[in-house]
């Protein structure tokens, strides 16, 4: 609301006080704000109500209403897929070809003649592009001001060079490594079924960060035989294992990190067990009776699609690393049954995503792994027809 009635003050101001041409006012601008802080369908209907809006008060109004949508929609469309900053400057520049050539257009249908056309006429556009990149910082403002995480952000979350994840990749360089693979399952899954694969991106680069606080107490940081946990009893070592969620998310919000990103940190082990240490514990005191609440973890589980996937990647990609010979079979059984496992705890029980979608995320994770693991398809020749 404040974008809209500001932009559609500026004009009542400008009509006021009848500036020399009333396409020097960035009406690109809100359609981009939009887009990039919310989405498409909602950018496109809000910039056809104000351009229509506006309509009703300018002269020439099909001039006006034709150039705004055209511009516009196509500036809406080419940010739809934001994955790098130079998309803004290339925007600027679609903007400014679609208003030239639109308004040569109208000209030489309406006169016949491109000889009609007064060039200075082209100079308004150029001015409103400009000012149009003022929107860029504007977002961050609004961002800031209202909670709101946009792609822009998600970008910068997701630069490795980042000082908390240069910090994990220091102190604990295994966890570092392993949310990489992580990030890349989780993003390619995402890309198959539908989501936001930034946000994923970035949920999964991060979703570890609590291991910080105790790296070597994680097998991915451990370089020596010498395990700290054999000095500790189970139980000891499942709560150090679990408190790993509850560290991270006070690490990111330390850092002031988006709660979006905080939901993935809490979410990516919901509400499940740390079998192993409740399976020694059993082993070592078979006439005890165990509580399991001191091995499961706090949760909430996964109410998106994004932590959904995420909790899958994570889980098969630790898994994998368990493998001594990876084989085709064996990463296939792995898979399923890591996931079969998900599904029968209940895990994805209050997030938005079909068993097509789990299926789908699947095939792609059995996949990437056989690609990581350098899995060579066994040709049976036996069954070769001539």
């Amino acid at each position: 609301m404040i974008v809209i009635i500001g932009m559609l003050a500026v004009l009542s101001w400008a009509i006021k006080f009848k500036i020399p041409n009333l396409y020097y006012i960035p009406f690109c601008a809100v359609p981009i704000i939009i887009r990039i802080l919310f989405d498409t369908r909602v950018a496109l209907n809000i910039h056809l109500l104000m351009v229509l809006l506006a309509g009703l008060f300018v002269p020439n109004s099909f001039e006006f209403v034709f150039l705004q949508f055209m511009a516009g929609m196509l500036a809406i469309y080419s940010i739809k897929t934001l994955v790098k900053r130079e998309q803004l400057f290339i925007s600027s520049a679609i903007i400014l070809g679609t208003y030239w050539i639109a308004y040569i257009g109208l000209v030489v249908t309406r006169n016949g003649s491109i000889d009609t056309i007064y060039w200075s006429d082209l100079i308004p556009f150029f001015v409103s592009v400009m000012i149009t990149l003022l929107a860029y910082p504007m977002i961050s403002a609004f961002e800031k001001l209202f909670g709101i995480v946009s792609d822009l952000t998600l970008m910068e979350l997701t630069n490795s060079n980042s000082k908390l994840l240069r910090e994990l990749s220091f102190k604990a360089p295994g966890t570092f490594q392993h949310s990489l693979q992580v990030a890349n399952l989780a993003e390619a899954a995402i890309y198959k079924i539908g989501g936001n694969p930034l946000l994923v991106r970035a949920g999964a680069l991060y979703h570890d960060i609590g291991k910080l606080t105790n790296p070597q107490f994680f097998i991915e940081n451990q370089r020596t035989e010498k395990n700290p946990h054999d000095e500790l009893s189970p139980e000891q070592s499942a709560q150090i294992i679990i408190s790993h969620v509850i560290k991270g998310v006070d690490i990111a919000k330390k850092h002031q990190l988006p709660d979006v990103i905080l939901d993935f940190i809490r979410t990516h082990h919901g509400t499940t067990r740390v079998d192993y240490f409740y399976n020694v514990f059993v082993k070592n005191n078979p006439d005890k009776l165990v509580d399991e609440s001191l091995f499961t973890y706090p949760g909430p589980i996964p109410f998106s699609k994004e932590t959904a996937v995420l909790m899958m990647a994570d889980s098969v990609e630790a898994a994998s690393r368990a493998l001594k010979e990876p084989s085709e079979e064996s990463i296939n059984n792995l898979v399923d049954k890591i996931i079969e496992h998900k599904l029968m705890r209940g895990q994805f029980n209050n997030s938005n995503i079909t068993l097509k979608d789990i299926t789908e995320s699947a095939v792609i994770f059995k996949a990437m792994l056989k690609s990581i693991y350098h899995v060579r398809v066994d040709y049976d020749l036996s069954k070769k027809t001539m």
